[in-house]
C-alpha cells in the first residue's frame, strides 16, 4: 500500500481479488472458532413469576394504615433482607446450587455474591405489580427457585408489615403512656394550685362578690343593731343611776344619834342596804358581794329562827321597808338588764369584726383575682395542649392498634402471585443466532482486516500511478508484463 495513494472501487476489487485467500483464510479460521465456543456455550434456563400487590381489603375511610411507605420503598427494603447471605446460602444448599463451584472449594461469599448479581433478576413493572426471576442450567430447578423467591417474597411483606404495624403501635403506647403521665402531672399541679388558692380563683369571683356584698350588709345591719343597744343602754344606766341616788338620799334622823341596830331585824336592814349599795358598785362575781350575801342570809335565818320562837319584837316597819324592796327589786332588773344588753353588744361587736374581716377577706380575693388568673391561664393553657395531645395521641393509637389487628388477620395490603412460575421450554441464554451473527461480522473483519494489513505493507509499484505516487516523477515509458509462450 503505497503511503497517500487514493485507492479506487476498482483497485479495491483488485486487491480483494489479488488477497482473496488472506480474506478467507483467516474468516474461515474465526468462523470456526467462533461457533465453536457459541455452541459449547452453557444453556441457561430462566423461569419468572409476577407478583401483583393487592391493596387491602378494608377500605381506607374505615381502617387507615399505619404503613405508607411506596412500593419501591418496600420492595427494596425486602429484597435486602431475601437477598441476604444467610436466605440465599439456605436457599443455595436446599436445591444443590453451584455444585461445581462448591467442588473446586469457590468461596461461598462468592457464589452468593454470582447468584444475586448474575442469576436472580427484581424488576418493577409500572404499576403494584413485580417481576421475580432465576436462571439455572437446569430449568426445573430455575422453576423451584424461583418458587421459593416468591413465597420469601410474600411471607416476608406479610411479616414486615406485620411488624411496622406493631412497632408503630408500641411507639405510639410508648408516646402514650408520656402524655399521659405528663397530663396528670399537670392535671395534680392544676388542683394543688387551687387548693392553695381557694377563694381567689376566677371562676370564685362573682361568688366572692356576692360574699362581700352580703358581710357589707350584714356589717350594716349589725352596726345599726349595736347603735340601738348602745343608745338603750345608756337609757338603762340612766335608770339605774336614778335608782342609786334615790336609794343613797339622807332620811330624817336625830343627827345627835347614829343609827344603830336595836334588833336582829334592824341590823338586818342595814345589811340589806349595805349589800344594795355594794351590788350597785360592783358585779355580782366580786368576792365583797358574796361575803355581803352571805351575811345577810345568816341574819335572815337568824330573824326567821327568832319569830319561830316567839320571841321576836321588833317595831313596825311598813312602808320603808316596802319601799326599799321595790328600789332593790328595780336596780337588780336594771342590772340584769345591763349585763343582757352588755352581753348582746359584746357579741355583736364579735360578729361585726368577724364580718369586717370577711369583708377584708373578700376584698383580697378580689384582689388576688387577676394575678391567680394569669397564673391558672398559664397552667391550663400547657394542660389544654397536652390535653390535645393526648388525645391525639389515643386516636392515633386506637387506629394502630386496628391496623396492627387488619395486618396480623391478613386482610391488609399483600403480594399476590399473578403469574405462577413456569417450566422453561428453551433456554434463555446464550442467543445463539445472534452470537452466530455476531462471530460472522468477526470473521469478515478480521479478513478483511488481514488484507488490509498486508496490502499496507507490500511496497510492490503495479501501475503508472504507483510510481508517480512514489517517486513523483514523470514516467516515459513503460513495459508490458510478458508471459513465457
Amino acid at each position: 500500500m503505497i503511503p497517500g495513494k487514493q485507492y479506487s472501487f476498482d483497485t479495491l476489487l483488485q486487491v480483494v481479488r489479488r488477497r482473496a485467500w488472506l480474506i478467507v483464510l483467516p474468516a474461515v479460521l474465526v468462523a470456526v472458532i467462533g461457533a465453536a465456543i457459541v455452541y459449547s456455550l452453557p444453556n441457561l434456563y430462566r423461569s419468572e413469576t409476577l407478583i401483583l400487590v393487592v391493596p387491602q381489603r378494608v377500605p381506607e375511610s374505615y381502617v387507615r394504615s399505619t404503613i405508607t411507605a411506596r412500593i419501591e420503598d418496600r420492595l427494596q427494603s425486602i429484597s435486602q433482607q431475601i437477598l441476604s447471605r444467610t436466605r440465599l446460602e439456605q436457599i443455595v444448599t436446599d436445591f444443590n446450587l453451584y455444585a461445581r463451584e462448591r467442588a473446586d472449594r469457590q468461596l461461598m461469599e462468592d457464589i452468593v455474591e454470582q447468584m444475586r448479581a448474575r442469576d436472580i433478576g427484581i424488576d418493577i413493572i409500572k404499576g403494584d405489580a413485580f417481576r421475580v426471576s432465576y436462571q439455572a442450567s437446569d430449568p426445573r430447578t430455575a422453576m423451584r427457585v424461583t418458587e421459593r423467591l416468591a413465597s420469601l417474597f410474600i411471607d416476608e411483606s406479610l411479616r414486615d408489615r406485620e411488624v411496622l404495624a406493631e412497632g408503630t403501635s408500641q411507639f405510639l403506647s410508648t408516646q402514650l403512656d408520656e402524655a399521659r403521665r405528663q397530663l396528670v402531672a399537670t392535671e395534680t399541679k392544676i388542683q394543688e394550685y387551687q387548693r392553695m388558692h381557694n377563694g381567689e380563683l376566677p371562676a370564685q369571683m362573682s361568688a366572692n362578690l356576692q360574699g362581700q356584698h352580703n358581710a357589707e350588709m350584714a356589717l350594716q345591719s349589725v352596726g345599726e343593731d349595736l347603735n340601738r343597744d348602745r343608745e338603750r343602754r345608756l337609757l338603762l344606766e340612766r335608770q339605774v343611776t336614778d335608782i342609786i341616788e334615790a336609794a343613797n338620799e339622807p332620811k330624817p334622823a336625830d343627827p345627835a344619834k347614829p343609827e344603830m341596830a336595836e334588833t336582829l331585824e334592824d341590823e338586818l336592814r342595814l345589811a340589806q342596804q349595805a349589800l344594795l349599795a355594794v351590788e350597785l358598785k360592783l358585779k355580782p362575781e366580786h368576792p365583797d358581794v358574796k361575803k355581803q350575801r352571805r351575811a345577810v342570809d345568816e341574819l335572815e335565818k337568824r330573824v326567821a329562827a327568832q319569830k319561830l320562837e316567839g320571841t321576836l319584837a321588833s317595831r313596825p316597819t311598813g312602808a320603808p321597808v316596802a319601799v326599799d324592796a321595790a328600789k332593790r327589786k328595780g336596780l337588780l332588773d336594771g342590772r340584769a338588764d345591763l349585763e343582757n344588753l352588755d352581753r348582746q353588744i359584746d357579741a355583736k361587736l364579735s360578729e361585726q369584726n368577724r364580718l369586717q374581716g370577711m369583708v377584708g377577706m373578700y376584698q383580697s380575693r378580689i384582689e388576688a383575682t387577676p394575678v391567680r388568673e394569669a397564673e391558672l391561664a398559664a397552667l391550663t393553657r400547657d394542660y389544654e395542649t397536652q390535653q390535645q395531645s393526648y388525645r391525639g395521641l389515643l386516636q392515633k393509637k386506637e387506629e394502630s392498634q386496628i391496623s396492627a389487628n387488619l395486618e396480623k388477620r391478613q386482610i391488609g395490603e399483600q403480594f399476590k402471585v399473578l403469574d405462577p412460575a413456569r417450566l422453561p421450554e428453551k433456554p434463555a441464554s446464550p442467543d445463539r443466532p445472534r452470537l452466530y451473527l455476531i462471530v460472522a461480522l468477526l470473521a469478515v473483519a478480521v479478513g478483511l482486516g488481514a488484507a488490509a494489513l498486508a496490502e499496507y505493507f507490500d511496497r510492490t509499484l503495479r501501475t503508472e500511478a504507483d510510481v508517480r505516487a512514489a517517486l513523483n516523477l514523470m514516467v516515459l515509458a513503460t513495459v508490458p508484463l510478458m508471459r513465457d509462450a
